[in-house]
């Protein structure tokens, strides 16, 4: 039911603030535009009051979910392309329409390591993409192919490389069109063709090339993401001096906290002061033009299913910097709510093995990715931590898009962000979901 001026007033409701309080207060969207706005801006101006009051019942109206590294979903794998350009749209359009029952209206398309001439065909097919009753497709997030051996996990190994030609082998594999200095992220409510929107790249600053490359991927806004490496305290702290913004999942396919190098975890205990020349030194962080630029901790992605990392190291990384926590899923093709436990098919002849959220490679110990769900990532956060249950949304909401750069549209309840909506239990469970001002999904 639409309402007669297109004003909607959400009433009887806990909102997430961006300190990660939950407050009580009434929530007006525009439905016609699609946006949050200001209560009292809108009645003074328009001398309106909503047509439409919903009456949440004292349920959590939470900005929509980010869900900034994920595979794939709803048995579409983004990193597969068969040839046909209408086919791989149409399951992308399938996980954007799905997944918005799992709170999810947002999501950045997330591609593994493969061979090279892949790249610019699905980083092209990949650019941003919104539609009214799904998720908002917001670029793309590249995992590989310019990662460690030694920490590829999953990846297939023959498809590994270094960047000896520096920027130029980023251009080369990924498509220099597809790395050119980004404008704005999206233009307006729908996006085009042409909009280049997010971009993430997942690389190991210590392969050839990598670590003089970053400050260029940073300059053109790429989010640089530390992993799949063996960094030292040195290199990864380097790569942060450099522009590296993210750590792709934590504790993950990286080496394991030691405390006379702590690596790439080290970062989140690492001192913002760390500038001085002979701090610098200590580094050794005295090439060029990195040992000039101030240190900013970098935003961290979790996997919280109890599986990638045990719930004392989720506590551990979040009371060292919790303004940095970003949660992520990092689901594989056969994310769905409904699938049963067993085995199911991946690619090249492989399979995965699906034992509730424990999700591995067939005849191996190795884990593929996983298969819980943001939400479900949202309430074991808030039980493995104890932190409150808005402290958790955070995570799933305003860091993720601070980390990339669109808090203003996206993650927030900001007047003039974006009308991505999820309605909260007190427990965290998805009742409703709703998409640019429009309920998408709704609990039976």
């Amino acid at each position: 039911m639409a309402s007669s001026n297109g004003l909607i007033c959400f009433t009887n409701c806990l909102l997430p603030q961006e300190d990660g309080a939950l407050v009580e207060k009434d929530l007006w969207i525009d439905e016609r535009r699609g946006v949050i706005l200001d209560s009292q801006r809108t009645f003074f101006l328009r001398k309106e009051r909503p047509d439409r009051i919903i009456d949440l019942g004292g349920n959590i109206l939470s900005p929509g979910f980010l869900d900034i590294q994920i595979n794939g979903a709803y048995n579409f794998d983004f990193s597969v392309y068969e040839g046909d350009d209408a086919a791989y749209k149409e399951g992308l359009h399938r996980v954007a329409e799905k997944i918005v029952e799992t709170g999810v209206t947002s999501l950045l398309p997330t591609i593994i390591t493969q061979e090279r001439s892949l790249y610019p065909k699905l980083l092209h097919l990949l650019r941003p993409y919104s539609a009214p009753n799904s998720a908002t497709l917001l670029g793309w997030h590249a995992e590989g192919p310019f990662i460690q051996l030694a920490k590829r996990g999953a990846h297939a190994p023959e498809f590994l490389m270094g960047a000896k030609e520096e920027i130029k082998s980023f251009e080369s594999v990924y498509g220099a069109e597809n790395l050119v200095v980004a404008e704005d992220w999206l233009m307006g409510s729908e996006a085009t063709g042409d909009a280049l929107g997010v971009r993430v790249i997942t690389a190991a600053p210590e392969v050839d090339g990598v670590m003089v490359s970053i400050p260029e991927l940073a300059r053109r806004g790429v989010v640089f993401s530390i992993g799949h490496s063996i960094a030292t305290t040195a290199l990864a702290t380097a790569a942060v001096q450099g522009g590296a913004r993210l750590i792709t999942h934590l504790f993950n396919a990286m080496p394991q906290l030691h405390h006379r190098d702590p690596s790439i975890i080290g970062l989140l205990g690492a001192s913002p002061h760390l500038s001085s020349p002979s701090e610098l030194t200590d580094l050794g962080l005295t090439k060029g033009k990195v040992a000039e630029m101030s240190f900013e901790r970098p935003f961290y992605e979790l996997i919280v299913d109890g599986i990638h990392s045990h719930p004392n190291s989720v506590r551990l990384a979040y009371s060292s910097y919790p303004d940095g926590c970003v949660l992520i899923t990092d689901a594989m093709k056969i994310l769905d709510p409904h699938l049963p436990d067993g085995v199911h098919p991946w690619r090249d002849g492989k399979n995965f093995v699906k034992a509730g959220d424990k999700l591995y490679l067939e005849g191996t110990d190795t884990l593929a990715g996983s298969v819980v769900s943001l939400d479900k990532c949202v309430r074991n956060f808030s039980r493995f931590t104890g932190c409150s249950l808005g402290e958790a949304i955070r995570c799933a909401t305003y860091n993720p898009a601070r980390c990339l750069g669109i808090e203003a549209r996206k993650g927030t309840l900001r007047p003039g962000a974006d009308a991505d909506l999820v309605v909260l239990d007190r427990k965290g469970r998805v009742q409703s979901t709703w998409v640019a001002g429009r309920e998408v999904w709704t609990r039976a």
